[in-house]
């Protein structure tokens, strides 16, 4: 893939929307979540037209906090999964991402500082300076190998208005089947922190 990724979500849609691009400005997928379902499935598309699809993230049980997300080409082939930690998850946010054929959690992705993810969704909440939110505050959440391990990737909140942006950077290494893997759990991670406030 061609880091940095950049997450454009819209503010304004009815159903929530992800468009990624890379750093050429190429569509790498879209997403446009479903809203209204007991249980979660998510579809991944090359692009907005919605007719070459890359894959599906479908929840493992009817809404629960330690929910397992498991990604699934097309053909049905899993490519990896990612689990919300449940109650460990209420203050930082905390996800185990399993990649392709892993039994065990092989990345984990947590909130890098909490306070500026509380800050962004209580100033945002105010009328008028809530619109210049995201040129304030950066909420970043990291991906490392392993629980304590070397970082691999991070999503970091851009200065945007009237859009939410992120940028996803590579800061160490992972093959090409992990990367898919992190790719679709930070945007699953996304669309829950987004829907979590």
């Amino acid at each position: 893939m061609n880091y940095p990724l950049t997450f454009h979500f819209k503010l304004l849609a009815f159903s929530p929307q992800i468009y990624v691009t890379d750093a050429h400005g190429g569509t790498v997928c879209y997403v446009k979540q479903k809203l209204f379902r007991f249980k979660e499935k998510v579809e991944v598309f090359a692009d907005d037209t919605m007719r070459t699809q890359l894959a599906t993230i479908e929840a493992d049980r009817i809404i629960d906090w330690s929910a397992r997300y498991t990604f699934r080409s097309p053909t049905g082939q899993v490519l990896g999964a990612i689990g919300r930690r449940g109650m460990k998850s209420l203050w930082r946010a905390h996800y185990d991402v399993f990649a392709p054929g892993a039994q065990t959690p092989t990345f984990a992705i947590q909130e890098a500082n909490p306070w500026t993810k509380m800050l962004d969704g209580l100033v945002g909440e105010i009328p008028i300076v809530g619109i210049f939110t995201g040129y304030m505050l950066h909420p970043s959440y990291i991906a490392t190998r392993g629980e304590a391990g070397a970082p691999t990737l991070r999503l970091t909140k851009q200065p945007a208005l009237f859009e939410g942006r992120f940028g996803l950077t590579q800061e160490g290494p992972a093959d090409e089947g992990e990367q898919l893997a992190l790719l679709l759990s930070f945007l699953m991670m996304n669309l829950l922190e987004r829907a979590r406030g």
